[in-house]
């Protein structure tokens, strides 16, 4: 006799399957106590339901063993994208249950449900080979639940994950705005960044570099190496990182730094507490402005107040430098750069001729003659304290102008 091709064939396993889950849907409740059961007292050690009630656990096993029965009994579409797995997969992510832990109760409560569908089996007297292929359907369903709970688990993870850094980096741009200085958020923000609140402080800066990349790496791991802790953000075109001090030098902790900087790189004097971190942001920031493009370097303020100031009055920079140097710049290259090699050998040698002409590789008197062609042309005297802070001033701001042109 003909087949009809648009007929369905029989499946005495899947009409079998479904008549077995239909009968035993009704034991859902015990069923679920045999699941409550069994994650407490099969390899209890694998078991953390700790910040679960006991209820809502109990809600949750019941919820889920009804949903295997529906789906092999066909009254539920498929496993794949359950909405009751999804549902038990963000609840249980959000109280903090490992993911392990719930993909072990989904086995367990496959393995109750297979016997409660062997044991029906037994009572309706049922071929003993049909029987096998429920075995295989609910395992398939077993599996896709599995699935749904992961992928629901872990979307619920990332988001909590991009809330948790969206409250941290809010924290963060309120303490660089100076929101510290009120003790009670200072407190607060302190906790939820695992930060003291009072203790001394450095903030640091690295700048985003053209490819892309910040002048620091590895930062944070190295610091912790150490055991100094610190908190990192990436704000528009730098790095800015929290460095709590505590019982730590500002001298160890920038010679942990200073090897990992790949462009340039600033930290602020030592400061006191959250309260003052805002500032010391100011002042990372300004101190990185006397760093030249280009360069590779960490420097600190505490080094470069002078050209911290420039730095700070552009205008009056170029002004002092004018005033100071003016005459001097205009005079043809090759004898500008030699007086002002010489006076910048003068200065930084404490105003010792003799040993700016070892410096210069020259006679000391030499040097007097340069020094003497430099009054002459700058049109006041080189000696006197004034002098000596005003010249070096306007050869810094000569650099300055320089190294951030380039």
């Amino acid at each position: 006799m003909a087949v009809d091709p648009a007929r369905p064939i029989p499946d005495p396993g899947r009409e079998l399957t479904r008549a077995l889950a239909a009968a035993r849907l009704g034991d859902a409740e015990a069923l679920a106590g045999r699941l409550m059961a069994a994650i407490f007292t099969d390899n209890p050690e694998w078991t953390d339901y700790r910040p679960v009630p006991r209820e809502d656990l109990y809600d949750g096993c019941h919820r889920y063993l009804r949903r295997v029965l529906e789906i092999l009994s066909g009254l539920a579409g498929a496993p794949d994208g359950d909405d009751v797995a999804a549902a038990i997969g963000r609840r249980r992510a959000e109280q903090g249950v490992p993911l392990e832990v719930m993909l072990r109760t989904f086995r367990l409560g496959g393995r109750i449900v297979w016997e409660a569908i062997v044991e029906q089996a037994h009572a309706d007297g049922a071929d003993p080979d049909v029987v096998l292929g429920a075995a295989t359907s609910t395992w398939t369903v077993i599996d896709g639940l599995s699935s749904t709970l992961s992928t629901s688990y872990r979307n619920t993870e990332l988001e909590r994950l991009r809330r948790d850094d969206q409250r941290r980096h809010a924290l963060v741009e309120d303490l660089l705005s100076g929101r510290a200085r009120d003790t009670a958020f200072a407190q607060r923000t302190a906790k939820e960044l695992d930060l003291p609140t009072g203790g001394r402080y450095l903030v640091v800066v690295a700048e985003m570099r053209a490819d892309g990349s910040f002048a620091l790496s590895g930062q944070h791991d190295a610091l912790g190496g150490v055991h100094i802790r610190s908190v990192w953000q990436v704000r528009a075109d730098t790095l800015v990182g929290l460095v709590a001090l505590e019982q730590r030098s500002a001298v160890g902790a920038l010679d942990v730094l200073r090897p990992l900087a790949r462009g340039r790189v600033a930290a602020s004097p030592v400061v006191r507490g959250l309260a003052e971190v805002g500032l010391a942001h100011q002042l990372a920031v300004t101190a990185m402005g006397t760093a030249p493009h280009g360069s590779a370097q960490l420097v600190s303020l505490d080094q470069r107040y002078p050209e911290a100031l420039l730095v700070q009055s552009p205008e009056l920079a170029q002004r002092l430098l004018d005033s100071q140097l003016g005459p001097l710049l205009e005079l043809p290259s090759k004898e500008r750069d030699m007086l002002l090699e010489t006076l910048t050998a003068w200065l930084e040698e404490n105003c010792s001729t003799a040993n700016a002409a070892v410096r210069l590789h020259c006679h000391r008197n030499t040097v007097l003659n340069r020094l003497h062609r430099i009054s002459t042309v700058v049109g006041q005297p080189l000696h006197g304290r004034a002098a000596y802070v005003s010249l070096s001033l306007a050869l810094s701001a000569l650099h300055l102008r320089d190294g951030l042109r380039d």
